[in-house]
């Protein structure tokens, strides 16, 4: 044996140990869980902050189907004397919702259009008091504009319209007032040039500008929002309190948590059933290469649920764990496609390391296709779907996108790395004729 086939085998053979290692450990801590510290950053080290710790499979943000909650459908409708656009209108309102919500410790409920954008749905988990919560929801937005001394001049009736804008590399929130509040405002800006108007939405501070000259005209602008994520949220509470819509309760439901709890462990345990059958196959049908498929379908799983516990937005729902599923169907498929052209290679006599190299190339099209196709349906399911289907093509989507990855990176990498090591003989990974296994 030369140094260099040498050093290839004892480099893959490190490589496969570290990657068990990691993948061992990286399972442990999916199935243990991982204490959190107070920034919600991982505690590798025993001296790093526990306070307020988790562990983080319990960070998995879970849908209202799992976790239990209300969940309420309302109509929206803007009032004849209410003058601004009806979709400016909704987004203001949502954005209200949603802050009320999380400032009352509902962090991860999720408001969203329904109904072609005409109504809302609002999803809470962990709700001990629905009509309470409802209440809060219900409540019209109260705008308020308060002088230095924390005096009210000014309510939200006097606002006709407010949105974002970027000028000069800075992010702006312009507004308008009627004619009461353009005298309002400009008598007020005149009296307190170099101090601070503060605006006030449900009685939470919501900006405080300085005063820079006085605003005569009923047309202000407020700048320095330092973002235009924040800029739009703030143009849009602004108009939401100042033209609140009037919302109408269409349908209003509850799931209780043990619904919840049962539906999660027996999902998870079909999940994990129908999982452990696929892998049993490919190791029965693949031989070698079902093990290496059984490996990376872990390192996918684990990638998988470590980025929806990590990406905002993403709530793992019933429909979600479908989507799941799914995604594992389309790893495996990956894995089918690329063992099928490599077991081809086998059998026509190439050596094992020639054949992983024509077995992706060969297969490369195939898999590309199919996940492609997969793709755009889930990418229109988000754009166009509400509630539970958007929690089954989030989940999908980024099922798909791992999947390819641990396909065209890890089994291949995997397969080299045994390949290198000496796992090499054509009867390893399929059935050959013995006169094809003498070449």
């Amino acid at each position: 044996m030369s140094k260099k086939s040498s050093s290839k085998k004892t480099g893959a053979l490190i490589g496969l140990c570290i990657l068990l290692v990691l993948t061992l450990v990286c399972g442990f801590l999916g199935f243990n869980g991982m204490p959190l510290d107070s920034r919600g950053l991982y505690k590798l080290l025993p001296w790093m902050p526990t306070t307020n710790a988790e562990n983080w499979p319990a960070s998995l943000s879970l849908g209202l189907d799992l976790r239990g909650g209300v969940y309420v459908e309302y109509s929206a409708e803007k009032p004849e004397e209410i003058e601004g656009n009806f979709d400016a209108l909704m987004d203001g309102t949502i954005a209200v919702i949603q802050q009320r919500l999380t400032d009352k410790g509902y962090p991860e409920s999720t408001v969203q259009k329904i109904n072609n954008g005409t109504g809302i749905r609002v999803e809470i988990p962990d709700v001990t008091d629905p009509q309470a919560v409802l209440d809060l929801i219900g409540t019209p937005a109260e705008l308020s504009f308060r002088d230095p001394d924390g005096n009210e001049f000014m309510t939200g009736k006097q606002v006709q319209t407010a949105s974002y804008f970027y000028s000069d590399g800075d992010h702006q929130v312009a507004f308008t007032l009627n004619s009461e509040g353009a005298m309002l405002f400009a008598d007020m800006t005149a009296k307190s040039i170099g101090k601070q108007i503060a605006i006030y939405l449900d009685n939470e501070l919501l900006i405080s500008p300085t005063v820079q000259s006085a605003i005569p005209n009923g047309s202000g602008v407020i700048n320095g929002m330092g973002s235009e994520e924040r800029a739009r949220t703030i143009a849009a509470q602004i108009q939401s309190g100042a033209l609140p819509l009037v919302l109408t309760q269409q349908k209003v439901d509850t799931v209780s948590a043990t619904l919840g709890d049962e539906a999660l462990s027996t999902s998870i345990f079909a999940a994990f059933i129908g999982i452990l059958l696929v892998m049993l196959f490919m190791i029965i049908r693949y031989r070698m290469n079902g093990v290496v498929a059984t490996w990376a379908l872990c390192i996918y799983m684990l990638l998988l649920f470590f980025f929806i516990a990590v990406i905002p937005g993403i709530q793992l729902t019933l429909p979600g764990l479908a989507g799941i599923v799914l995604g594992i169907g389309m790893a495996v498929d990956a894995n089918v496609i690329i063992y099928e052209r490599f077991n081809e290679e086998l059998r026509s006599g190439r050596p094992a390391r020639a054949a992983v190299r024509a077995g992706f190339k060969n297969a490369m099209s195939a898999i590309l296709d199919s996940n492609v196709t997969t793709l755009i349906a889930a990418v229109v399911l988000l754009i166009y779907g509400t509630g539970s289907v958007q929690g089954f093509a989030k989940t999908l989507l980024l099922g798909v996108i791992v999947s390819m990855f641990t396909a065209l990176v890890i089994t291949r990498l995997l397969m080299n790395w045994f390949v290198a090591v000496g796992i090499n003989k054509p009867a390893l990974f399929c059935t050959v004729k013995k006169e094809e296994e003498k070449k």
